[in-house]
């Protein structure tokens, strides 16, 4: 079974600068946590984007959405950033049918090394290998449907909503 991994950017693969203090994109991380954790799944990386998602717009969102239909793999996950995690999937929703892609991200960047982004990545790896056909949003050890999750803003956790 093998996973297509896109990759857009978000917090999970900024970096810091200690000169300025600023967070920027130089490439992404994805490689070294799958070493890290000692993965063994078959998964091709691509890097589509790199950029906060806060600045991402819909023509950006549809590059995503082309990609993964056009993707001869029907296991995707792709990594986010969360502020507009829910605004892809509602895209990738519309456009792509017959696949699992789940989409998850970071609070904290990787390189800072207190990251949630390891183990963020490992569950989405599960759920993308196990749920049926969707688009799924993984965080936090939990997986919710596209349009059945929020970001909590004041918590910084997602949570399931009716």
């Amino acid at each position: 079974m093998s996973i297509q991994i896109f990759v857009t950017g978000g917090t999970f693969d900024k970096e810091y600068n200690l000169i300025t203090g600023q967070l920027y994109f130089n490439q992404t991380h994805l490689q070294e946590l799958l070493d890290l954790g000692r993965s063994q799944l078959d998964c091709a990386i691509t890097t589509l984007l790199m950029m906060d998602s806060l600045d991402m717009t819909h023509e950006n969102r549809e590059f995503i959405a082309m990609h993964c239909h056009h993707s001869a793999r029907n296991k995707i996950l792709i990594t986010h950033g969360t502020d507009t995690m829910t605004e892809t999937a509602k895209v990738l929703a519309e456009q792509v049918k017959d696949k699992t892609i789940v989409i998850t991200g970071a609070m904290i960047p990787i390189k800072f090394g207190s990251s949630d982004g390891l183990f963020n990545i490992g569950s989405a790896l599960a759920f993308v290998q196990t749920l049926p056909h969707g688009v799924y949003i993984a965080m936090n050890g939990q997986c919710f449907p596209w349009d059945k999750v929020r970001k909590n803003k004041e918590t910084g956790f997602f949570e399931a909503i009716e």
